[in-house]
């Protein structure tokens, strides 16, 4: 990724490989605009506070690897981005500093919007906003489905499809039932203007005809004479003087004369000729048939404007023509359908509610128990994952409770006799709840743990739902705020484990964490000029040691200091070592 003009960031590139990278800094120093640059890329809200002081815009760029196939290369497919040739898929996000913001993607400029549902697809970012979301029901409802997968997935989309009838269905017999007199009006007016269309019965584009033939017959004598003197030009007639022999005469005499000469140039024309006289006989024909249809009749013409006259008065009312009149008709016809008050209509109505409203309760208790099981799972899996955390007394509960439906609510459902909410999601609330010790009551996470323990529930929730999570990049920035000691150590162990399975970003303070690093970039600032600056690099081993020290207490050009950082390394390489998974091997086949 690489950064311009963001925030204090002058120019950055930063270089994030597989496993796990941490980004360390001094405070204020910039570490977050890491972060914030990521949240660009991936269309989060775009502000021109965030533009460096005296630069016209802000850049932020990266490269995203999207194997083919998957529902990201779908969704740069769909907006007509271009993989480069390696198949990475480069994503561009400015803004400048009156806050207009453009975005592109593999060289097309495309809507924010594409960028947003490109980063659902590769990208996860964790941070104190993500732990205050974790307090909300609905958060933690998405939780526990993510943990479940498909067995919650599956009944919950037909859950779905059956609650849209349930409420269509449902609205509409409320509709009929409510506005019973207003719909009867609406239909005594529809059947109506069907009844003045039916006794007209007016064809399609009988408009359109009727004006041509009246015109026809309106001037029915200067149409026979131009008719007949086109006829006489063509034809002439028996007794003519030469001179006056019509054009099919005048052709086949020059035929004659040209097929008489020896010329080969002349008799080659003759042929187009004979073509010419086909066309021109057709012609004569036709302005015969013509004069004999031509009909001067007054009663005709009086008939034709009688029936316009009908026409009008249909157009008038419903459309400008024939063809819309018709269309008016077709959906007065449709909106009568939907206009039935009748009892038998109401019944009919009555009984499919009832009928889609027991298959919606029987989903929705299917839904109900898979969450339930998985519950139970959740929460034995994160209270273990805590164990390791320093939390090893605390015991994490997942809760899941049927939501009842207030006074009133338009989507209440019985379900076994009790009257619950059926929102989108089913009719469960899920409650995160955190027993801090043994004997101590279960309470919302939200209540129940600090700001550091709740940093550890969303990293233990993190590790457990890895398997389920099909984002490959997870980023956390600051989620080990308020932890520190045995504590923070295992917070970097635990990175270092989902490291394994996706590419982690780790914005951190802690040099306990940092040492888990596969990768460590450090943000620094310096300030020339009354500008103040940072850029980002990559550190060695000896580097790193510095950094650390620096971590750990200030202690950068200090035997001691490094010493310490030294230490601290060493265990954390031996830790990430002893929990490599064994390399599998063939056993070999006993010999005979």
């Amino acid at each position: 990724m690489r950064i311009q003009g963001l925030g204090v960031i002058d120019e950055a590139t930063l270089e994030l490989d597989r496993g796990l990278t941490v980004v360390t800094g001094e405070t204020g120093a910039g570490k977050t605009m890491v972060v914030t640059g990521l949240h660009l890329l991936g269309g989060g809200r775009a502000e021109a506070s965030r533009v460096r002081t005296g630069a016209e815009r802000a850049v932020v760029e990266g490269r995203f690897h999207t194997p083919q196939g998957s529902p990201a290369a779908e969704v740069a497919s769909g907006a007509g981005a271009e993989p480069d040739e390696d198949g990475s898929l480069i994503a561009l996000r400015t803004v400048s500093a009156d806050g207009r913001s453009r975005a592109h993607l593999g060289g097309r400029s495309v809507p924010v919007g594409v960028l947003s549902e490109l980063s659902e697809q590769l990208l996860a970012v964790h941070g104190q906003n993500d732990q205050l979301r974790l307090t909300r029901p609905a958060e933690q409802r998405g939780v526990l489905d993510r943990f479940a997968g498909e067995s919650v997935v599956t009944p919950l989309t037909a859950y779905r499809e059956l609650r849209e009838q349930w409420i269509s269905v449902s609205t509409e017999l409320t509709e009929r039932t409510e506005r019973s007199r207003e719909m009867a009006r609406e239909a005594d007016l529809l059947r109506h203007g069907l009844g003045e269309i039916a006794a007209v019965d007016p064809k399609p584009g009988e408009d359109t005809e009727l004006h041509n033939e009246a015109k026809r017959l309106a001037d029915a004598d200067q149409l026979r004479e131009a008719a007949a003197a086109a006829q006489y030009g063509l034809s002439g007639t028996a007794d003519a003087e030469v001179d006056a022999v019509g054009a099919l005469g005048m052709v086949a005499e020059a035929r004659r004369r040209l097929a008489a000469t020896e010329d080969p140039a002349l008799r080659d024309l003759e042929p187009r000729l004979a073509e010419a006289a086909v066309l021109l006989t057709d012609v004569g024909a036709e302005l015969v048939h013509y004069l004999d249809s031509l009909d001067a009749d007054p009663t005709r013409l009086e008939q034709v404007l009688a029936r316009q006259a009908e026409l009008k008065q249909l157009t008038r009312k419903y459309a400008a023509d024939v063809d819309g009149v018709l269309e008016w008709a077709q959906n007065a016809e449709q909106r009568l359908a939907g206009l039935d008050t009748s009892e038998e209509a109401l019944t009919e109505l009555a009984r499919r509610r009832e009928e889609l409203a027991g298959q919606l309760a029987e989903q929705a208790k299917a839904i109900t128990v898979e969450r339930t099981a998985a519950a139970e799972d959740l929460g034995k899996a994160v209270t273990e994952e805590l164990g390791g955390l320093a939390m090893a007394h605390a015991t994490v509960e997942v809760a899941v409770q049927p939501r009842i439906a207030e006074d009133g609510d338009p989507v209440a459902l019985a379900v076994d006799g009790v009257v619950l909410h059926a929102g989108r999601d089913g009719v469960d609330d899920v409650e995160l709840r955190l027993i801090a010790h043994p004997g101590a009551p279960a309470l919302p996470v939200n209540k129940g743990a600090s700001g550091g323990e709740l940093s550890r529930v969303m990293l233990a929730l993190e590790v457990v739902l890895s398997h389920a999570d099909p984002v490959p990049t997870l980023v956390f920035d600051e989620v080990d705020a308020g932890v520190g000691g045995r504590a923070a150590v295992e917070v970097g162990r635990r990175l270092a484990r989902l490291a394994r399975s996706h590419q982690v970003i780790v914005v951190t303070h802690l040099p306990q964490v940092a040492a888990y690093a596969d990768r460590h970039l450090v943000v620094n600032k310096t300030a020339e000029g009354g500008l103040t600056s940072s850029g980002v690099r990559r550190l060695d081993e000896s580097e790193r040691v510095v950094e650390l020290a620096r971590m750990l207490a200030g202690l950068d050009f200090t035997y001691t200091g490094r010493a310490h950082a030294e230490e601290l390394l060493d265990a954390a390489r031996s830790d990430k070592k002893a929990e490599e998974p064994p390399r599998r091997t063939r056993r070999k086949k006993a010999a005979n």
